[in-house]
């Protein structure tokens, strides 16, 4: 009722979910911080998503051309992963802050929206392993996909797409290390669920995708029709 929700805001007014100033709406961020976002716009690579040069007139990056194996149909990002975005995930992802997936969620949808159009049957996250779930109590990527899932009216398949191996945390890793890292990290449960589906893998940030793929990789091999990869933020490739 509305009359409780004027009482909420009085005695826990919404604040900015970056620098805490109190917000006369829930906006997510205050006009400051949100101005110091860089948002993602054309134009961008067509398959991988990353931002392109000012009239840049080829439609795929070199980075996507001859990449035979990628697993991805598309892959899109609304931010670029930097020091004005990094604590508004970091403290998403590390540091309890899960109140951040709602409003991060609709950065998702908005970034979704050339996948919306090529039709979506299934979110699925990024798993973590039983262990380190325990150890952070929960996973960011769950949550991410349980505020997209609300907005988009996709339901998401929770459980089927696994993290068997421990690996170190990617942060630990740097390039080709990081794809040694999580090789064969991940099964699938229930290949059936996801046969002739099309899936969208959502993830809070992608750094050098190797993750992604592997997932996107597993899922394809269960006989997915395509696989998206869908995040939050990503590290601009140059």
């Amino acid at each position: 009722m509305r009359w409780i929700r004027k009482i909420i805001d009085i005695v826990l007014p919404p604040r900015c979910l970056m620098c805490g100033k109190i917000l006369s709406h829930e906006n997510g961020l205050c006009a400051e911080c949100f101005s110091k976002i860089n948002f993602i716009g054309h134009p961008y690579c067509r398959h991988c998503g990353n931002p392109l040069p000012a009239g840049y007139s080829v439609a795929n990056c070199p980075l996507c051309v001859g990449d035979e194996k990628n697993p991805f149909r598309l892959m899109r990002s609304q931010v670029c992963y930097d020091d004005n975005s990094r604590p508004l995930l970091v403290n998403f992802k590390f540091h309890d802050c899960t109140e951040n997936a709602s409003f991060l969620a609709r950065w998702l949808y908005a970034a979704g929206h050339d996948i919306w159009q090529q039709g979506v049957d299934v979110l699925v996250p990024v798993p973590l392993h039983k262990t380190r779930l325990r150890h952070r109590k929960y996973n960011q990527s769950a949550l991410l996909c349980k505020e997209l899932s609300r907005l988009t009216k996709i339901p998401t398949d929770y459980t089927s797409l696994c993290r068997h191996k421990k690996t170190k945390p990617q942060v630990e890793c740097s390039g080709k290390g990081r794809m040694h890292n999580v090789k064969n990290a991940f099964s699938i449960k229930h290949p059936e669920k996801f046969c002739g589906k099309r899936v969208v893998i959502v993830d809070d940030v992608l750094t050098t995708g190797a993750t992604l793929r592997e997932c996107g990789l597993v899922l394809k091999a269960a006989g997915a029709l395509s696989v998206d990869a869908l995040t939050v933020a990503r590290v601009i490739k140059s």
